[in-house]
This record gives C-alpha cells, structure tokens and sequence, in this order.
C-alpha cells in the first residue's frame, strides 16, 4: 500500500488509502495534512509527526531520517523518509521553517514510530518562519472525514 506521494515497492501496489485504518479518533490538539503527517503548534515551533493512518498504513517502519537541526525549508518540502517493509515515503512540513531538534530516538529504534506515533514517535521541530501553509491543515474531524473508518 502507499501513501499519498510516497514511493512504493513492487509492482500493482495500490495508490493512495481512501479507508481509515486505526479506527480511533484523531487527536484534537494537532492538524493534519492531506500526505498524512500531524503537525502541533506551540507558539513559533511546530512539531511534526505521522498519522496512526499512515503508520498503520505503512504497517513496520524499519528505517527513520530526518533532515538534520539548522536545515531551513519551505512551506510543502520534503524534510525526511521514512521506511518500511511496504514503501519508502517522504515526509512533508506545511509550513516553512527552519529544524530544531529531530527525534534522535527514532534511529536507535525506529519501531517507536509503529508503537507512539503521536507521541514518543514524533518525526522533528521546526521554528516557523512562514505559517502560510497552516490554513491547508485539517482539523481531526476534517481529517478523520476524509479517511473513514
């Protein structure tokens, strides 16, 4: 299966999901993004991670990289990868910023990301220098519409 953007392995592996997978709410305390990434904002400083959708979706995550802290991007770029059995898919920030801080977790044991993913597996922050792109995000219930259970 693949995600949305996401660059998938084999043959006649299916396009993007259309069907909610977890089964459970999003959370309400974070926006989301139409390629699946989560995006929490506190002040000036966004913290960016993957949906339970994707996760499930993607089902073993073995291999996590993240663009390294003082990497400036714009709103859309891809600032990492992650792996799994299934697909390599890129990871895309709304907003355009400048990282922080990646979860150095995540190389030691990527598997946080199939287990927390919307909490100890949370991909980077980033300080926001172009919020533009937040007004795309959806709110969990827009997000959990759009990918039906």
């Amino acid at each position: 299966m693949c995600l949305g953007r996401s660059r998938c392995s084999g043959p006649g592996t299916p396009g993007p999901i259309h069907e909610r997978l977890s089964g459970m709410a999003s959370p309400t305390d974070r926006v989301y993004s139409e390629s699946h990434e989560w995006h929490k904002f506190d002040g000036d400083v966004v913290t960016l991670g993957l949906t339970q959708y994707a996760v499930n979706t993607l089902t073993d995550i073995t291999y996590v990289e993240m663009k390294k802290p003082g990497t400036r991007f714009k709103a859309g770029d891809i600032v990492g990868e992650v792996e799994s059995v299934k697909a390599t898919s890129d990871i895309y920030c709304a907003v355009g910023g400048e990282i922080i801080e990646v979860n150095k977790a995540l190389s030691d044991d990527p598997s946080l990301l199939n287990s927390d993913p919307m909490g100890k597996g949370w991909l980077l922050k980033a300080k926001v220098t172009d919020p533009a792109g937040k007004s795309k995000l959806m709110d969990a219930t827009a997000y959990d519409a759009a990918h039906p259970g």
